[in-house]
Parts: C-alpha cells; structure tokens; sequence
C-alpha cells in the first residue's frame, strides 16, 4: 500500500487486536448484560426472550478445569522430582500430603535439579504443542478467510494486520491458557515465587503463546493460499490425530507409574533449555533477580526474533493476496448412492448421515478414529498397556475401555448432530417431520456405531477369559444399557452447546458442555468398577432420569435455535426437579455441618432441623425463582376440596404399607440391618420429622417437580416409574425397595387428584405406619 497511512503498524496492531477482543468478549458475556428498558410496542409480547445467568455454569467450570490442572501439575512436579532428583525426601513419607509438603519444601529450599529442568522443559514443550495444535484441528482450514479479506480491504500495512492476528491469537487461545498458565504457575510457587507467581506465570505464558499464535497462523494461513482443499482437509485430520497423544504424555507424567514418558524424562536433551520453553522454566525457577532478569531478556530475545522472522515469512507467502487461488473445488457428478447403501436398514435420514460420514474424511477419522486413538494413548503412555493381556481376569478394566471407546465415539460424533448441519441447519425445519424425531434417529444411529466398539473389545476380553460368569454378564449389559443413554445425553446437550448462528467454526460448539459430558460420562464409570448393587443401582436411575430431562429441555428449546432473541416460554421441568433435589440435599449437609458440631453421628434433633432448613430453603427459592420468571405449571398442595384429597391420600398408602410391612418381614428373617431410632425424645421427634417435614419436602420436590415435569414428555406409567425410582435411590440402601413403592403410591395418589395433599397424606400415614410397626 502507497501513500501516507493514518496510523503507524503498531498503533493499527493495536486497534484491530482491541476490536477482535472486545467482539469476542461480546460474544462471551452476551447473556450477563441487561437489556435497556423498551416500551410496550417495543416488547415480544409473544414469545419469551433469551435467558440471562447461562454464563454462571461455563465460569464455574472453567474454575474447575484451571484447578484440575493445577492440582495435575503439582503432581507432575512431585512425581518429576521423586524420579529424577537424586537424595529427594520421597521415600520417607508416609501418605501423599505428607509427600507434597516435603517435597514443596525441598523445592524451595535450592534451585531444581537439572534433570528435574529438563523434565519440565519436557513438559512445557508437549504443552506448547498442544496449544498449537488443539485450536489448529478445530478449525476449518478449506474454508475461506473471509476475516483477512476483510482486513486487507483497511488503510493499514500488511504487516499490521499479521501483527494484529498474532497478538489477538496469543490472547484468545483457550486451551492454551488452560493448559500453560497452571503449569507454570506451580512451577514458579513450589520455586518459592508464591504471589508473585501468578505475574510470572503469565508473562512467561505470554511468550509461549505468541509463538504457537505465530506458528498456527502460518499453517492456516500461509498453507491455505498453497494446498488444495482435499490436502487442507487431510491435514486437519491428521493434526486432530496427532494432538491427542500429545496430551495424554502429559497426563502420564501425572500417574507415577513411570513407563515411557518418565523414560523420555530422564533422556531428554538438555539444550532445550535454552529454546523458549526451558528459557520459562529457568525464568521460574531463577533464585536471584540478576539471573531471572538476564533469562528473561533471553526469552523476549528469543520470541522477538521468531515473531519478526514469521512476520517476514507471512508477509511473502501474501505478497501474491489473500484470496487462494484453490479455494475452489470443482464440482462432482452426483452419483447415486450404491446399492449396498440402499440396503442398509434404517431410515432416509439415517442412511443420509453414514453417506455424508463416508463423504466426510475429517468427520470420519474424527468419529470412529480419534476414539481409537485416546485409549490408546491412555494405556500406552500410563504404562499400561501390557494390561491388555488381562482383560480377560480384570473384568472393571475390560468394561471401562470398551464404554470409554463408545463413549468417546458419542461424544465426537452424537454431541455434534447439531453442530455438522452448519448452516444448512434450517433446511431440517422444512422436512415432513419434527427435529425432535430426526434427532432421536441419529441418536439411534450413533448409539448402534457406538457400540460396535464395546462389542469388539468385549470379544476380545472373552477370548482371553477362561469362562463368562455373573459378573462380566453384569457390566456388559450395563455397557449396553449406558451407550444408548449417553447418545441421548450426547445429542440433548449438543443442542444446548451449540450456537448454528454463530459465524465462527470454532465458536458454534461451547466447551462447557463437552467437560459436562466428560463429568457425566465419568460418574457412569464407577457403575463399572463397584461391585456394590445398590450404588450400580443409583448411578443408573441418576443418569437415566438425567438423560430424559436433558432431553426434556433440549426438545423445548429446538424451535428456537434460529432465532437469536426468543426462547421458550418458562415451563415447571423435570431438571428444575433435579436440580431441586440436589439442592435440597446440599443444604441438608449445610446446615447439619453448622449445627452438628460435636464429634460423633449427629443427634436426631440435628437432622430434623436440617431438614427442616432444606426443605423450607428450596421450597422459598423455587417458587421465588418461578414467581420471577413467570413460571407456568407449578405444583400447588392444594387443588380442589381438601378432605377428599387427604382421604385419597391415605387409601393410597395403604398398599404402601403392605409392601413395606412384607418387605420388614423378610429383612427381619435374612438378618438385614434395619436403622433404629433410639433414646426417649427419639419416637416423638421421628413422628415430627417423618409426617410433617419429610413429606412437605419431599413430595414438593419429586412428585410436584419431578414428576410433573417428566409427565410433559412421558406417558403416566413411565414418569411415574422414573421419579418413584430416583426417589429411591436417594434415600438409604435397606430402605429403597420399599421406598420405591412409596413413590409409586404418592406419584399415583397425585397424578390421580391432582393434589400434592394427597401425596402428602399418602408419604404421612406411611411413615406414621412404619414407625408404628418397628416401635
């Protein structure tokens, strides 16, 4: 460009990398800030507008995940030093917190080892990769960049604009702040920094970044103007491969089990601490200000020189434009599809979807390939892959990798149904059936290849078994009991993170929910490696009513996934029962954790009035809550005339009743333990708590919520099974027979009148029963 310029190359730099921060910072708390106020001509009377507070749960979990990493890299540390520092004081102590604090204070005593430097320049090297490559294979690298286009278009130099790319990337890259600043934030802590180390963990992350934000832009950018689409297209596959072993040597650093990459440790070349990321760690760990200023200088030094010599290069691969003259393909006949497609069972819709995986190489290596790959690197960088050989004795270790593949495959492929439409998204609202119904088709679909994995590896786990006995058939049938479950988790919560409006690849899809996923998906292997029924039991009526309320939610807010203001009008749902019932048992353990004070089980009188405090808590904020949003369908105790309902209300519990008094019977003859009260206030106190709290509580949070919110999406039979079921497992393993034909009863006294009184009745004269019974 000629001519004199308005603004110098860094002030534009500057400006434009200011302006892509504040978008995306935009983008980021769109749902915190408050609307101005508007005149009634100005409102939506028909519709409800988007809802604010979604941010709370992507902060919450993002603290999580920068603590999880945190606490990683300290135990990346300890194990580091354990191994490769000569004289350490590891051997001597005897539980792990009592490790942690010799070695802290070891670490701060010296500088590191140069072993243990070495190892850690290991490490930041893997992770700097990682944050180079992450955000690399998520992105489209065929599609145009029409951000570019639009910045050459400014009266700024060329180099402007890269420098303004480079810091805006070094600033906005996720995965790698999550990854980097953790690490070396305990790395400048257990070297005696401590305050001062979040400031010198972020200066050195900085650096880091800015070269990974130079090296990515060279690829997309720079390649995309020299390879065609189908090479870019497998490119990408290959580094969404190759990234995830990556992460997976780090984590093995984690496992103190030794194996390869402790090996890689220990011969890691000790020249690289002079690159960039040993020159972070040495700046971290310098003990005196002279050496940490004379290793900073260095590292700026460093990423001055790479940042200028990529600048130069970015600036000739565009001295020819911006525009690749491959970003065109050629068009294809369109063929028909083969017969041996045609023939596949399923629907049009499922057939459509394996068409487009086979079209689809990077959806395909993604979907059925990367989960290959993440087991694989899990077993082989934590050393155990010589594991393998015994699948066939160790039957937890068998199920979890065959549920793991499966779930891995849903999360990479069901979670994104939503997300692979794109824009075209649109065109499914004109098909002659509801998104509802194509949805739970690919759900289908993806719980069917889902499974093929747990199949293999189950065939696989049973030729080296010597027999099949009960407890294989056990976890091979809640493996296939927990795919399909997981799909439908996959696709409801692939509509919640989701954005189709979203103009950005990488913005279309919010993390949150894939660690949400993660969570979950975690929760259901510790169904698979306890051997305990009841906690089988209550892990999978959890996750199951989890999944029809995920689903719930997601179906009420699918007609509204293209319209960037309205969203669906406040209705009671089962998650508000879930969500109540967590909270009701949160503030139970609050409040017995301030009463109970003393050492030693705490006293009935304590659980009453913990009781007491979490049903009136949630009850208050519930309906607080509803009254705000204007909540339609919240349960009321009293709907009708009174006496019938609690008449109703008692010949319900009596088949209640009958049950439990069998059941006591037979726990009486096997010798099952049964809780006691005791003590002389106990009986009265008791009669307190089991007919006037536990069923005003209860019932207002898993007949009035729960089950009413699972009865706008499920038959009566089902929603009552569920919630009966899930009131449960809440309650106390010798209790749960019996407590679940309570909620059979209360659910069929209150579907019936329609009354929570009559559940009430129903839950009261029971329990009043029972302790009349055990007395």
């Amino acid at each position: 460009m000629n001519g004199e310029l308005p603004v110098g190359t860094a002030r534009a730099a500057w400006l434009l990398a200011r302006l892509r921060l504040q978008r995306l910072l935009n983008l980021a708390t769109v749902s915190m800030r408050r609307k101005p106020a508007s005149g009634p001509a100005m409102g939506r009377a028909a519709t409800a507008g988007k809802r604010r507070g979604r941010w709370i749960l992507p902060l919450a979990l993002a603290l999580l995940m920068v603590l999880a990493f945190a606490l990683q890299s300290q135990t990346i540390l300890t194990n580091l030093h354990c191994e490769l520092t000569p004289h350490s004081a590891c051997g001597s102590q005897a539980t792990p917190e009592d490790l942690r604090r010799a070695v802290s204070a070891q670490l701060r005593e010296a500088p590191f080892s140069a072993p243990l430097q070495r190892a850690l320049a290991m490490e930041l090297w893997l992770l700097w990769l990682v944050a180079l490559l992450v955000p690399l294979g998520s992105r489209e690298l065929a599609q145009p960049d029409w951000d570019l286009e639009w910045l050459v278009t400014l009266p700024v130099r060329r180099k402007g604009l890269l420098w303004a790319r480079v810091l805006e990337r070094t600033v906005t890259n996720p995965t790698g702040w999550l990854v980097l600043w953790p690490t070396m934030l305990m790395i400048g802590w257990h070297a005696g920094l401590r305050w001062s180390a979040p400031l010198a963990a972020t200066a050195a992350a900085l650096a880091l970044l800015a070269l990974a934000a130079m090296v990515r832009t060279l690829v997309d950018t720079g390649l995309r103007l020299t390879l065609p689409p189908s090479q870019l297209r497998n490119l990408q596959a290959a580094i969404s491969v190759v990234s995830l072993p990556l992460i997976y040597l780090v984590i093995a650093l984690s496992t103190g089990r030794g194996g390869i990459t402790m090996d890689w440790a220990r011969a890691w070349p000790g020249w690289t601490l002079w690159t960039p990321p040993g020159l972070a760690v040495q700046l971290l760990d310098a003990r005196s200000l002279p050496a940490a200023l004379g290793h900073a200088a260095l590292l700026v030094l460093q990423a001055g020189l790479l940042l200028w010599a990529g600048i130069a290069l970015l600036a000739r691969q565009l001295s020819a434009g911006v525009v690749a003259a491959s970003s065109r393909e050629a068009a294809r006949a369109q063929r028909p599809p083969p017969a041996s497609l045609r023939a596949v069972p399923g629907t049009a819709l499922q057939r459509r979807a394996l068409r487009l995986l086979g079209r689809d190489r990077t959806f395909l290596v993604q979907s059925l390939v990367v989960p290959l790959v993440i087991i694989g690197s899990q077993l082989f960088f934590t050393g155990r892959m010589e594991a393998m050989a015994q699948l066939g004795s160790d039957q937890a270790l068998l199920a979890s990798i065959a549920f793991g593949l499966g779930s891995y495959v849903l999360l990479l492929s069901a979670f994104q149904t939503i997300n692979t439409e794109g824009q075209a998204l649109w065109m499914l609202y004109t098909f002659p059936g509801t998104l509802e119904r194509m949805l739970l088709q690919k759900a289908r679909l993806w719980a069917v290849l889902a499974l093929v994995y747990p199949a293999a590896v189950f065939a696989i786990g049973i030729g080296y078994a010597p027999g099949i006995d009960a407890g294989l058939v056990t976890r091979m049938a809640l493996v296939a009991l927990g795919i399909p479950v997981f799909a439908l988790i996959a696709v409801a919560l692939g509509v919640w993170a989701s954005d189709p409006l979203a103009q950005e690849a990488t913005a279309r899809i919010r993390p949150t929910y894939v660690y949400l996923y993660s969570l979950l998906a975690g929760l259901y292997g510790f169904a698979l490696y306890t051997t305990t029924l009841p906690h089988r039991v209550a892990v999978v009526v959890l996750l199951v009513a989890l999944a029809l309320a995920l689903w719930q939610k997601a179906r009420d807010h699918l007609p509204y996934l293209l319209d960037p203001a309205a969203a669906p009008p406040p209705r009671v749902s089962a998650a508000d029962g879930m969500v109540a019932a967590l909270l009701f048992l949160a503030v139970q353990a609050i409040a017995l954790a301030v009463i109970h004070r003393t050492p030693g089980p705490p006293a009935l009188p304590d659980l009453a009035l913990a009781l007491a405090i979490g049903g009136a808590v949630v009850w208050a904020l519930v309906r607080f809550v509803y009254w705000r949003m204007g909540t339609t369908g919240v349960p009321r105790f009293r709907h009708g005339p009174v006496l019938p309902a609690l008449l109703a209300g008692a010949a319900w519990a009596i088949p209640a009743i009958a049950a439990a008094a069998l059941y006591l019977v037979a726990a009486r003859h096997f010798g099952i333990p049964l809780p006691r009260p005791e003590g002389a206030i106990a009986l009265p106190l008791l009669l307190a708590i089991a007919c006037v709290a536990a069923p005003l509580s209860e019932e207002f949070i898993f007949r009035g919520l729960l089950f009413g919110g699972l009865r706008r999406s499920l038959p009566f039979a089902a929603a009552t099974i569920v919630s009966a079921a899930l009131f449960a497992v809440v309650h106390p393993p010798p209790s749960m027979l019996p407590v679940f034909v309570l909620g059979l009863c209360t659910a069929l006294a209150y579907g019936r009148n329609g009354s929570l009184l009559a559940a009430v009745a129903t839950h009261a004269v029971y329990n009043g029963a029972i302790i009349a019974i055990q007395a």
